[in-house]
């Protein structure tokens, strides 16, 4: 079988990058996606050139390390599967196929097909955790946990953060991603204390990052290929809510206005008025 691929080439962020054409010959349907590329990539090396940088690890959909687009897919054409799951079997002979990484500002391309997404760790360390002393091992039913409650919590903690949310959405939005890590904790009774507190270090976090905001379109879901479902996204916003209501202190509204904004002009120190001198007027200093 013979793939043609249309490869987005990039030395570093601050290239410009460009799509360069491929023609890789005797492939066979029992290859994977990522095999094919692996051979591709050997005989680039052969001829002194520069192989394909993609990201992969387990080769088994679990760690989420591999991803990138196929002919605008995330993950390429299979539901709930990632790149590495696809085989060549699922493609004809002589199909254009056009690979590109990930596309979000948040997600810089470190080269060719591989992009940073150190975005999500950060958004993991602002709150994706119970911060207790767990010790060792519990006794599995010191806590009871409904079953509905686990079956939710078992669902959100499926997402492997490859990404490809980030890249189906047209806001480049994180909030699924977000919205899963929050909800698997937040369902289950160890995760209560810290819930308000959570959300809304773990959103503000996002924000952050350069993500941009939800507006429930669907496509997140619909390329997940863990299934993680809008729902947390729903939960996410509830639990927000309530946070920003019992935890005012903390809040900071969705749409945050730059430092360098006219609007926070007299946020850093309200406006204090002098005492008129006689015969004058009172007037406002910042």
């Amino acid at each position: 079988m013979r793939i043609v691929l249309d490869i987005w080439r990039q030395r570093d962020a601050r290239d410009a990058g460009g799509f360069v054409r491929y023609d890789v010959g005797d492939v066979t349907e029992h290859m994977s996606f990522l095999e094919m590329l692996d051979v591709l990539n050997q005989r680039l090396v052969e001829r002194g050139e520069d192989p394909v940088a993609f990201d992969s690890d387990c080769r088994e959909g679990i760690c989420g390390m591999c991803g990138f687009l196929v002919n605008g897919e995330p993950h390429g054409p299979l539901p709930n599967a990632t790149i590495c799951q696809t085989h060549m079997r699922h493609f004809g002979d002589g199909d254009v196929l056009r690979l590109e990484p990930w596309r979000a500002s948040a997600f810089p391309v470190l080269k060719d097909l591989a992009v940073d997404r150190s975005a999500f760790d950060r958004i993991i360390a602002a709150g994706g955790y119970v911060s207790v002393r767990t010790g060792g091992a519990p006794e599995a039913n010191a806590i009871l946990v409904p079953k509905p409650a686990a079956d939710r919590a078992m669902e959100a903690a499926a997402c492997i953060g490859c990404g490809a949310c980030v890249a189906a959405c047209p806001n480049a939005s994180a909030a699924l991603f977000t919205g899963a890590k929050i909800a698997h904790l937040g369902v289950l009774p160890q995760g209560q204390p810290e819930r308000g507190a959570r959300v809304m270090s773990m959103s503000a976090q996002a924000r952050a990052e350069g993500f941009g905001h939800c507006t429930t379109i669907g496509e997140c879901a619909t390329v997940c290929p863990a299934g993680i479902k809008l729902e947390v996204i729903a939960r996410m916003n509830r639990d927000w809510l309530k946070a920003s209501l019992t935890r005012r202190e903390e809040a900071q509204p969705l749409a945050i206005a730059p430092r360098t904004s006219p609007m926070r002009f007299y946020e850093e120190a309200p406006p204090t008025v002098e005492p008129a001198k006689p015969g004058a007027s009172a007037t406002t200093k910042s």
